[in-house]
């Protein structure tokens, strides 16, 4: 390979001289021709044979010198205006190739043609901060994963050893039990809102638009919470106005009202307050959830909408800190707005803002 690569090179590089040297000659032939024939007759000399063979012989010779001299200048212009831009660019590749993403090429500066390669070099250093943004998202991803499945997976492997201990009574039995079908349902929820915003992000689920009630659509979900609500004795009021409609997906918008009335009721302590209200601004339809539950820091706020984030690092309630991220890529699908303003120790209220249908 390397033998081959060398004669290859040998053969450009005779190319290129070849080519300067036909170039060349010809360009000094015509013009030593034009040169004698204005000097032959502007001053009447006759020249010899003599004369025009030596005359020959030193043109040949400064032909070659030239010829040599073009092609070391060409092969200097073309290291530093071709190679070294391409070398940098082929080396860096090279090495984002092996998994360093943090690689960042230097822009060509000066006055030769190498600043060319600058845009080039921009999209590659662009290429490469999205590749490492990617690549910390991936690996943040996986351990996030594996620490959310690793938690559920060792209660179920506990209490399924305490349960193979003998004399047991029904009581302790039926708590481990439970605690392995909550333990289940965790990994089961965890599973399937993974693959649910996996689709969503990829863009492999397509909204199908239908025309309802969104008012009927809420009371709906609501009322899916109704045991919990009673059984923390927290107080709910609604406030909806009637007939209105709006063109959306309907399965998708629920999952945005189910996650929201959840941590709703989630934070909310015993005997507190959750309200719903929907209202009309103009061409949009302004749903409002709030409760009175620990509120979030504005800290919390900053990151609630990213995968896994929670803001009780303690876990004492229990999610997978991907709901949130499920209703704000719903919501982008759907094209609606979300807010949220929440205070410390008085709670939260999220704001959800839809396109109506006006009739």
């Amino acid at each position: 390979m390397k033998g081959n690569f060398r004669w290859e090179k040998l053969w450009k590089s005779l190319y290129r001289y070849f080519l300067f040297f036909l170039i060349v000659a010809f360009s000094i032939t015509c013009c030593m021709m034009l040169f004698l024939s204005v000097l032959s007759n502007t001053l009447a000399i006759e020249f010899t044979e003599e004369h025009i063979n030596t005359a020959a012989k030193l043109t040949f010779i400064n032909v070659i010198f030239l010829t040599l001299l073009f092609t070391v200048i060409d092969r200097i212009r073309r290291k530093i205006t071709v190679q070294r831009p391409i070398q940098k660019i082929t080396d860096a590749a090279d090495r984002m190739m092996q998994g360093d993403f943090s690689v960042r090429i230097e822009p060509e500066r000066g006055i030769f043609e190498a600043t060319k390669f600058n845009p080039v070099i921009d999209c590659f250093n662009n290429m490469a901060k999205e590749l490492s943004g990617i690549e910390t998202l991936r690996t943040d991803f996986i351990a996030n994963v594996s620490h959310e499945l690793k938690t559920p997976l060792a209660v179920i492997q506990n209490y399924g050893r305490m349960l193979q201990q003998p004399n047991l009574s029904e009581e302790q039995r039926m708590e481990y039990a439970q605690s392995i079908i909550e333990s289940s349902r965790r990994l089961a929820e965890l599973i399937s809102n993974i693959l649910k915003l996996n689709k969503l992000e990829n863009q492999q689920i397509f909204p199908i638009a239908t025309e309802y009630d969104l008012g009927e659509q809420l009371c709906e979900s609501l009322l899916q919470f109704e045991s919990i609500w009673e059984k923390k004795e927290i107080c709910v009021e609604t406030d909806l106005a009637e007939n209105v409609t709006v063109t959306a997906d309907k399965e998708l918008l629920s999952l945005v009202w189910n996650n929201l009335f959840s941590n709703a009721f989630k934070f909310t302590p015993p005997g507190g307050q959750v309200c719903l209200t929907l209202r009309v601004e103009e061409t949009q339809a302004v749903v409002e959830i709030s409760d009175t539950g620990c509120g979030i820091s504005p800290e919390v706020g900053a990151h609630m909408f990213e995968k896994f984030y929670q803001g009780d690092p303690s876990h004492a309630v229990q999610g997978n800190g991907l709901g949130l991220a499920l209703v704000k890529r719903v919501i982008d699908i759907l094209q609606g707005q979300i807010h949220v303003k929440s205070t410390v120790g008085k709670g939260t209220t999220f704001t959800v803002i839809l396109r109506r249908n006006i009739a």
